[in-house]
């Protein structure tokens, strides 16, 4: 496939993960040949031991951007505190909607209800790519919190700061391979605990707390 202009629609890009999120078995190729896994069953169920670090963190009003199809919102909503879910695909707003989840259709960077007034903004699940340029969408973040508040953020294992285009991949070996499936190119990103503190630092932020594991968060604040 050869890479054209990245820049798409929220409406454009919202179709683009509508694939994975109907169920087809995708992954993500980076314009440098890096392919990452997505893991489309994990935003599907239900949140797990493995969301305890987020979820135990979110002790107000929470923020999830790039919700998916809604598994911390639910289970923030289950604990009692207000949550709002906000993505720009229909499938995940539409399979929020049945579970019972708050959400909008819309993009992270419009204007979302009660901007400086949340308690915690969370990126999980990769969501730190959205737009492509992870210090643009920490001060993002970072313009929606109360005073006080916190992103929750999780990051990749093992990586430092990756910036480009990617697109999403078949990666089944059934009928869909035979079709072109591969969807056009968007601009993403990939953080990691490697860099996480120096893009923190750009976008007026500091590292308050880490977790790494199989999976690595860390919580943000201003500084």
């Amino acid at each position: 496939m050869t890479q054209t202009s990245p820049r798409l629609a929220p409406t454009e890009l919202g179709a683009v993960f509508d694939a994975a999120l109907a169920g087809h078995s995708q992954r993500l190729v980076r314009g440098d040949g890096v392919v990452l896994p997505l893991a489309v069953q994990r935003w599907h169920d239900d949140a797990d031991g493995d969301d305890g670090w987020l979820l135990e963190r979110c002790t107000g009003a929470t923020l999830d951007l790039g919700c998916g199809p809604g598994r911390l919102v639910v289970a923030l909503a289950d604990r009692g505190v207000p949550a709002l879910g906000v993505d720009v695909s229909v499938q995940a707003v539409e399979r929020c909607l049945e579970r019972g989840a708050a959400v909008l259709h819309r993009d992270a960077f419009e204007r979302l209800p009660g901007e400086g007034r949340w308690d915690h903004v969370v990126l999980a699940d990769g969501n730190i790519g959205i737009g492509g340029d992870p210090v643009a969408l920490l001060r993002r973040c970072r313009a929606l919190l109360a005073p006080g508040g916190t992103i929750l953020l999780e990051l990749e294992p093992g990586a430092g700061l990756w910036c480009g285009a990617a697109y999403l991949e078949s990666a089944g070996d059934d009928a869909l391979a035979l079709l072109d499936t591969d969807g056009p190119w968007f601009p993403w990103a990939v953080l990691g605990p490697h860099a996480v503190d120096e893009v923190a630092v750009e976008a007026g932020l500091v590292v308050r707390e880490r977790a790494e594991g199989t999976r690595s968060f860390v919580a943000l604040t201003p500084a």
